[in-house]
């Protein structure tokens, strides 16, 4: 731990953003808990945070639906693969 002095929001923000990945220290997670205690906006963020990514990895188990696949396909067949028309 730092020592007595509190968290400042920027910090905590900073924290949060490691502390999502679980790489704090058992310390750093507990004056980070200890802010977003205190914190109703750092905490409102981190709640925020936390639900975003737990949702972006469900999105990665739903199954796609077949419909949604051939639009994207169809789209994304629209764009040119990258070469200029003068290389055809």
């Amino acid at each position: 731990m730092r020592g007595t002095r509190a968290l400042t929001c920027e910090e905590a923000l900073q924290f949060l953003a490691t502390n999502q990945d679980g790489e704090l220290g058992s310390g750093a997670d507990l004056e980070l808990e200890a802010h977003l205690a205190r914190c109703r906006s750092c905490f409102t963020r981190a709640d925020f945070e936390r639900r975003l990514k737990e949702r972006l990895a469900a999105l990665g188990q739903s199954d796609v639906r077949r419909e949604f696949a051939e639009r994207m396909q169809r789209l994304m067949s629209a764009f040119p693969s990258g070469r200029s028309t003068s290389e055809s």
